[in-house]
């Protein structure tokens, strides 16, 4: 059995659509120092630097080895992880892994992307493949075949992706650190432009600078460093073994998702029979609004066709029963390649009690957080208080 692990540093930027005052090290160096001082380290104590963002995006190749010098990994072992959309989230587990195993003790893993110098990603994604034949591969087509399936299917109307994204507005206003603060209302939602019929403007992501990063340690080294460590209890990561889906209709014969099956796997080894009671907020990448709601039933947090009518019952609202996305989720922020690791960031501080005004109401002894990649990919990371929880 591999070593337990917690998170003892967390270091984040203010998020933005541009940030022209600095480089891309000077930006990951800014959640770098944050995460040394909130676990009063410094870069002596760390044993190794992993680094992850999504090169395509950035216009250049193993962008880790130019940051050295900002990242504190000059001389120390570590490496670069890009996975797409869940690369944030590739980044924490493989810093887990390094610990759990023995090979480090202390690793600082660094999530970021700088979206304001190079291509635009969106301009990317919509250029990487054929408009006819690969359609339906397209993020904004697939999210809204999603809704409007969602819809048909389950009776959800425009109206409760309306009111999912004003309840994210509303946590990301108290985030320090959130890109969109817009103060939406529910009417301002339904009348902004349509991308793709159910999908409109506003229920997408933005494309965010900014960077994240976590301090990790074994349970010998985190005892010595913090009195309110976060155990990184577990994670369980699927991708294509179930390459169709309901709720990501990629082919005409749908299984069941890797969001369920990642559910439920990591639930019976971590004795989680009612989720609503067991863990207490989640974290969820959705980049659409629309995500949220269909996928809160893939991951068996509530029955199929239920999440729209406990969003009417403000269960999924940040003084709700299972506070959902309390600090705006990636509706609000979005730099792609630390998206995924702002998510297992901010579920960290929920457990530990420090979210400050976007802290739920409720006391968090678990909380999980979703990392999500192209091509159906899902990663679930379980915090804990305990680790024996």
């Amino acid at each position: 059995m591999g070593r337990r692990v917690a998170i003892v540093g967390i270091g984040q930027t203010h998020h933005r659509g541009r940030r022209p005052d600095v480089s891309v090290g000077e930006m990951i160096n800014e959640a770098v120092r944050a995460a040394l001082e909130d676990a009063q380290l410094t870069p002596k104590d760390i044993d190794a630097v992993l680094c992850s963002n999504m090169d395509f995006f950035e216009g250049y190749y193993l962008s880790d080895l130019v940051m050295a010098d900002y990242t504190g990994a000059f001389l120390k072992p570590g490496f670069k992880i890009n996975t797409g959309g869940t690369t944030g989230g590739a980044a924490a587990e493989v810093a887990w892994h390094h610990i759990a195993s023995g090979l480090f003790d202390t690793v600082m893993t660094i999530a970021y992307q700088k979206q304001d110098e190079p291509i635009s990603s969106q301009s990317a994604l919509m250029t990487i493949s054929d408009p006819i034949y690969d359609r339906m591969t397209r993020s904004g087509n697939v999210f809204a075949y999603m809704a409007e399936q969602y819809m048909h299917e389950k009776g959800a109307t425009e109206e409760h992706a309306a009111i999912d994204r004003v309840k994210s507005d509303q946590n990301a206003l108290r985030n320090p650190h959130a890109h969109l603060k817009l103060n939406l209302t529910v009417e301002e939602v339904m009348n902004s432009r349509m991308l793709a019929y159910p999908l409109r403007l506003l229920h997408m992501c933005p494309q965010s600078c900014g960077a994240c990063v976590l301090i990790m340690a074994s349970e010998e080294r985190a005892r010595k460093i913090t009195n309110n460590p976060v155990w990184y209890k577990d994670q369980v990561t699927v991708f294509q073994e179930c390459w169709h889906s309901t709720s990501e209709p990629l082919g005409p014969n749908p299984v069941e998702s890797t969001k369920t099956v990642a559910a439920r796997k990591l639930f019976a080894r971590n004795g989680i029979t009612k989720p609503r009671r067991d863990i207490q907020c989640l974290e969820m990448y959705e980049p659409a609004s629309w995500c949220e709601l269909v996928w809160l039933e893939d991951f068996l947090i509530c029955d199929k066709a239920e999440a729209w009518k406990l969003l009417e019952k403000g269960v999924w609202h940040l003084e709700g029963e299972f506070p959902v996305n309390p600090s705006g989720g990636v509706v609000a922020t979005n730099p792609i390649g630390a998206t995924a690791m702002v998510r297992v960031a901010e579920a960290a501080l929920q457990v530990r009690g420090d979210a400050g005004e976007h802290q739920v109401t409720r006391q968090v002894r678990r909380a999980i957080a979703s990392s999500y990649g192209g091509f159906n990919w899902t990663i679930l990371h379980l915090l804990c208080g305990s680790p024996d929880d």
